[in-house]
């Protein structure tokens, strides 16, 4: 905690982060839940590759849209209030996509699903930021992605399950139900806090905050980053993962979803084994840089799509979500090179890269495949090759370079806020 933190406060503000740290879980969960059960989707609606792709990608749309906004109102109306707010709305949007009957209802539903989810992540970093020490900023984020990607396993071999036992309806009406206690729960425990309540909004200090994090060149090499690493993993592990393994390498459903299971449970340890590593080294870009480097690879190998057996495929899809965990610095990245206040609009201006990427390369890669797809049908769902899949995932291979080389412009922070260093020095002289 920070200085002059007693023990009940410390007790307080970890119970407070559990119950948002779980509530971040569905978040996850419904982020990645496209990719396991994408073959039930394109028969419930009768979809083609490109329709999927824009489904899928609603969530990032609405997500890429509210980061800004949601850093805004987390450094304003505060943590608590939107936490309720954003369980209400996943509520809605669960329910209604788990209750869909048209294509076009599961996008309303999906946008709201997304709208809800989206507040979540940037209320996690800012109670990071006001009530625990900076140095265990990357630590605890890593920590909070850690427990959060709980849901994108769940999202992998246990959905594809329960889709098969109970339906896929039935499991996003029990998510529903899950968004809504845990939104509750959260506005329950952090009553009493003004901290946590957020102070009166003043327009004027808020546009010339936000403004002064976009003036900020330092922000945008982090920003870029994410984009590029983020942008491509949750292209692939969110949506095409599983058509890719299922189609290109012949796996069975229950193979596939093994493998997306062993690539989120990759990037959940890679989340806290990276922030902890860059914590306790005092470096933030040269982890990140290397992180990237072997990301890079591992798309490329994806790309070729030669014959793997099912070993180093596993191997290849777990070292794909460690690594792919190293966008999570660039969050810490952001926010030490501006004013500690602004917390949540330096991290949120970061995070929105990687939503960005997603939402338009998802549908993006599925239009690329139906251009050069034979007509070729399975049980009535559509079918790539890996010449097919190629051509569409070159775009997102192009991705994962540019991250890397905007990982190389990134200002090292040594883990220290570099403005509060510059206001000390100058107050110094």
């Amino acid at each position: 905690m920070k200085p002059g933190s007693g023990t009940s406060t410390t007790r307080q503000a970890t119970v407070i982060l559990a119950v948002v740290m779980a509530a971040y879980t569905l978040s996850f969960f419904q982020r990645f839940a496209p990719a396991s059960i994408a073959q039930d989707l394109a028969q419930s609606f009768e979809t083609s590759a490109a329709s999927l792709g824009v489904l899928a990608a609603t969530y990032f749309y609405v997500y890429t849209l509210m980061q800004v906004p949601t850093g805004v109102l987390v450094d304003t109306l505060g943590p608590r209030r939107i936490m309720l707010l954003g369980g209400l709305v996943s509520f809605v949007g669960s329910i209604w996509f788990g209750l869909a009957d048209t294509l076009s209802h599961a996008l309303i539903g999906r946008t709201l699903v997304g709208l809800g989810v989206s507040v979540t992540f940037i209320a996690m970093l800012k109670i990071i930021a006001l009530t625990f020490e900076e140095r265990r900023f990357a630590s605890l984020t890593g920590l909070g992605v850690f427990i959060g990607n709980i849901g994108s396993v769940m999202a992998g071999v246990p959905l594809a399950y329960a889709a098969a036992e109970i339906g896929w309806r039935n499991v996003f009406v029990a998510v529903a139900v899950a968004s809504l206690v845990f939104g509750t729960l959260s506005w329950w425990m952090m009553r009493g806090s003004a901290v946590m309540g957020g102070a009166k909004v003043d327009r004027t200090v808020v546009l010339g905050g936000l403004l002064s994090v976009i003036r900020n060149r330092l922000t945008w090499a982090p920003a870029l980053t994410n984009l590029g690493l983020c942008g491509s993993y949750f292209t692939f592990a969110g949506l095409w993962a599983m058509p890719y393994l299922t189609q290109v390498h012949g796996y069975t459903r229950n193979i596939a979803a093994t493998h997306l299971s062993l690539m989120y449970a990759g990037f959940a340890v890679g989340c806290l084994a990276l922030g902890i590593a860059s914590d306790r080294l005092r470096q933030r870009k040269s982890i990140l840089v290397v992180a990237s480097a072997v990301y890079t690879v591992i798309w490329l190998i994806w790309w070729w799509g030669g014959a793997l057996n099912v070993a180093a495929t596993m191997i290849l899809c777990c070292l794909m979500g460690f690594t792919a965990a190293g966008f999570s610095l660039t969050w810490a990245c952001a926010k030490e090179v501006n004013p500690p206040q602004l917390a949540g609009m330096s991290t949120s201006i970061a995070n929105v890269g990687g939503f960005a990427g997603a939402a338009i390369m998802q549908p993006l890669v599925g239009l690329l495949m139906d251009s050069v797809w034979t007509g070729t049908l399975v049980s009535g769902v559509r079918t790539y090759t890996l010449g097919d899949f190629r051509f569409g995932l070159t775009l997102v291979v192009t991705l994962a370079v540019f991250g890397l080389l905007a990982a190389l412009f990134i200002r090292e922070t040594g883990c220290r806020n570099l403005w509060s260093d510059a206001q000390l020095a100058d107050r110094s002289a």
